[in-house]
């Protein structure tokens, strides 16, 4: 099983994580800094009060060394011991020896370990260096030894008489008289760091998903981009000024640019689609119409100067009337641009209400009417109509009885804009790429050539077509650009 790195980790736990390891890294460092602290005092207390102890117990001593009364020495280096008080007992010495003139054991503390006329340092251990720096020293004074890898420190104080060096006085203090002081500090310390952590945590788990649920989010939304443009309006806003809100900011920017180029993109790829199949369509009309003019005129010959019997009559006018259906549906297919006619009037697109309304009278239906075009312009009038017409008819057909159909007509900017609604059943999204191919009608009436006559007159006009269909409503709208008048 593979590991998870912590580079790889979520930053709802990398947060707290990082800062409970900064909390424990800070109370380790004061810690530590703290116990070094303690040490020092503690040692410097412990060499304080050697050094007392062992001055008073030196001036005591002088007078059981001059009249060599070893219980009384003895006595007095226990002393200390006997008293009973606690600060006493923290920082007793755990090996008192007095030497006398030749280094020898006078007395101590501990006599099954020091004998009485021994010479210490054939015991070995700390004693054999303590004694070799004692021989050296020609001026003796008191003087704090710490024999390397010993866990003890010794404080040698010299035993004087009137001037005269009686022996020395040892005082031992393991090291381990630190100990209970520093263990208290640091228990005390890892109480404050664990209270501390259980303050600090979940703050810092809030801290941490309040500030990775945003990128969290983001991050959602950027794996989604190579699948599926996410929609920008559908992420959570970020009403912050830092980085991350900025980051949400541009990426927002970025999505809304995004659908923008795809939809740019999926027109551009409808329109070459349709710019292809029209010009198929329009040579196939051209090859269609040749021999089918032939057969028309053939048919038109054969009445003017032949004597036809009923039956051939008959067969002659099923023929012309199939003949002319086909010479019908090859003319929708040939939308030529320079159709000769007069600029658009505010009458022309009356002139269509005028044809529509009939049809939806007879549908029960509401036509809302509004054209607000007050001026003739510079648009070929026969071919705005025919667009206007298609769309209305369309919309018409497509309501059911009692349904509302509005036609919205204007100039913006430059530009003839032409709105028709209905609120007749929706086109369904997997048909709207294919919407305005020839012969693409999802109704049983009509041809299918409305809308594919409608797109070639828009292009043809340099304009644009845009369809909006959701349940309830469909909206077509179109925009031509006025052509500038000399």
């Amino acid at each position: 099983m593979k590991l998870m790195r912590f580079a790889d980790i979520s930053l709802r736990y990398k947060i707290p994580l990082r800062v409970s390891a900064l909390v424990l890294i800070t109370a380790l460092v004061v810690t530590g800094i703290m116990v070094l602290r303690e040490y020092d005092e503690s040692r410097r207390d412990l060499v304080a009060h050697a050094a007392g102890l062992g001055r008073v117990l030196a001036d005591t001593l002088t007078a059981p060394m001059i009249h060599d009364d070893l219980w009384r020495a003895f006595e007095v280096i226990r002393s200390p011991q006997r008293q009973g008080n606690s600060s006493f007992e923290t920082l007793a010495a755990e090996t008192v020896v007095v030497l006398d003139q030749n280094l020898l054991v006078f007395v101590s503390t501990q006599p099954h370990r020091f004998p009485l006329g021994i010479n210490p340092a054939q015991l070995g251990g700390d004693f054999a260096g303590i004694l070799a720096r004692l021989e050296s020293d020609e001026s003796p004074v008191q003087q704090l030894l710490e024999p390397a890898g010993s866990g003890a420190i010794y404080m040698v104080t010299p035993i004087i008489a009137e001037g005269v060096l009686l022996g020395r006085l040892v005082l031992g203090y393991s090291r381990q008289v630190f100990t209970p002081r520093l263990g208290n500090l640091a228990a005390r310390a890892a109480l404050v760091t664990l209270i501390a952590l259980a303050v600090v945590l979940p703050l810092s788990a809030w801290w941490g998903r309040r500030l990775a649920d945003p990128l969290v989010t983001l991050a959602a939304a950027m794996d989604q981009v190579a699948v599926e443009l996410p929609d920008p309006d559908k992420l959570a806003p970020l009403s912050t000024g830092d980085e991350i809100g900025h980051l949400a900011t541009a990426f927002r920017g970025m999505l809304a640019d995004l659908h923008e180029k795809q939809r740019l993109e999926q027109q551009m790829l409808v329109s070459e689609r349709l710019a292809a199949v029209g010009r198929i369509s329009a040579g196939i009309a051209h090859e269609i119409n040749n021999p089918l003019g032939g057969m028309l005129n053939a048919l038109s010959t054969l009445r003017r100067h032949g004597a036809l019997d009923a039956q051939t009559e008959k067969t002659a006018s099923l023929l012309e009337r199939g003949l002319s259906q086909i010479r019908d549906t090859v003319a929708a297919l040939l939308v030529e641009a320079k159709v000769e006619s007069h600029p658009l009037t505010p009458h022309d697109i009356e002139d269509i209400h005028i044809l529509v309304g009939a049809a939806a009278t007879k549908k029960n239906a509401r036509l809302v009417w509004d054209n607000r075009v007050d001026a003739m312009l510079p648009l070929n009038s026969t071919l705005v109509r025919q667009i206007l017409l298609n769309l209305l008819q369309n919309a018409v057909q497509a309501i059911e009885p009692g349904g509302i159909v509005n036609c919205h007509s204007y100039v913006d900017a430059g530009h003839l804009v032409i709105v028709v609604e209905n609120d007749g059943a929706y086109i369904p999204e997997e048909r709207l790429p294919f919407l305005f191919e020839p012969f693409a009608t999802g109704r049983r009436e009509g041809n299918g050539l409305g809308l594919w006559v409608t797109y070639q007159i828009v292009r043809k006009l340099d304009g644009g077509l845009d369809v909006d269909s959701r349940p309830g409503l469909t909206r077509f709208t179109i925009d031509l650009p006025l052509p500038e008048t000399a």
